[in-house]
C-alpha cells in the first residue's frame, strides 16, 4: 500500500534522478512522503508531488553513500506527520535505527502495548517500537558483534512475519536491511556505485525480484548477510488485493 527506496552506495552517488521516478510514484500514494539523507529525516503528510520543499530538497541534495525514502498510502493511521516514514529512535547503546515499512501488522498482540507510547497512530511505527524493545532487551546482556546485530533484525523480522505484510528497509549507521514477504512487491538493481532497492523498477534496465521471505544486509554496496528463509510468506486476502483494485495498483 506504500512504496520503498533504499541505497547503500560503495560511493557517494547522486540519486537525483531515481528520487524524481519515485516520488513520480506519489499519484497513487498521495498521504505522505519522506526521506532519510545525511543521517536527517524529512517528511510531509501531503502529496509528494503537490509539495513545495521536495523540489528544492531535491535540487539541492548532495550524492548519498545511504539513502532510505517512502510515499505513503495510508491504510492504517491518519494522515498527520508522525505517521510518515521513516521512522527513528536510538537505542540504549547510541545507536540510531531508521526503517520504512511497506504493509500491514494483522497480528498485532505483541506490538499493541506500544498505542500508548507512539507518536502517530499507525500499526508500522508500533513495529518499530517493538523492534526498538527488543534490541534494547539484546544490548542490556551483551554488546553485540555486527554478525549478532543481524541475527537479532532477522529473528525479529522472522518473528514477526506469520500473518503480516512486512516488507521493510532498516538502517543502523552501518548495514541496511532488507526484507519481503509478499511477492511481486520489491525490486532490487546493482549499478557500478552499489546497490538500489525499490518497490517498482525505476527505469528500464537491471531490476531483479528482491528474493522471498529472508533478510539480506547490505554494506557500503555489498551483501554481507543473508539470514535464513523463513515461512512467513504474505498472501493477500480478497479484502486486500480489492483495495489494490480500487487503488488501480
Amino acid at each position: 500500500m506504500c512504496e520503498l527506496f533504499g541505497f547503500s552506495g560503495r560511493t557517494k552517488t547522486d540519486l537525483t534522478d531515481h528520487l524524481k521516478t519515485f516520488f513520480s510514484h506519489s499519484e497513487k500514494h498521495p498521504h505522505g512522503w519522506g526521506m532519510m539523507y545525511d543521517g536527517c529525516i524529512v517528511k510531509e503528510p501531503v502529496k509528494a508531488s503537490q509539495s513545495e520543499l521536495l523540489p528544492r530538497l531535491l535540487s539541492n541534495i548532495e550524492p548519498q553513500k545511504t539513502m532510505l525514502a517512502h510515499i505513503r498510502y495510508a491504510t492504517v493511521g491518519s494522515i498527520r506527520k508522525e505517521n510518515c516514514h521513516p521512522f527513528s529512535l536510538i537505542d540504549i547503546s547510541g545507536r540510531k535505527w531508521t526503517m520504512v515499512h511497506n504493509g500491514t501488522i494483522y497480528s498485532g498482540k505483541d506490538t499493541y502495548k506500544f498505542h500508548k507510547t507512539q507518536q502517530g497512530d499507525t500499526d508500522s511505527e508500533r513495529l518499530f517500537l517493538s523492534f526498538i524493545d527488543t534490541m534494547n532487551e539484546k544490548v542490556c546482556k551483551s554488546r553485540l558483534s555486527e554478525r549478532e546485530r543481524f541475527n537479532t533484525v532477522s529473528r525479529f523480522i522472522a518473528d514477526h512475519a506469520p500473518r503480516n505484510k512486512l516488507n521493510l528497509i532498516l538502517f543502523d549507521g552501518e548495514l541496511l536491511y532488507v526484507h519481503k514477504n509478499m511477492k511481486n512487491s520489491l525490486n532490487y538493481k546493482y549499478n557500478e556505485n552499489g546497490v538500489l532497492i525499490s518497490t517498482s523498477p525505476l527505469d528500464d534496465t537491471g531490476w531483479n525480484p528482491f528474493p522471498m521471505t529472508q533478510v539480506i544486509a547490505f554494506k557500503n554496496g555489498d551483501e554481507i548477510y543473508r539470514g535464513e528463509r523463513h515461512k512467513g510468506v504474505f498472501i493477500p486476502t480478497l479484502e486486500y488485493i480489492t483495495a489494490l483494485d480500487a487503488m488501480n495498483i
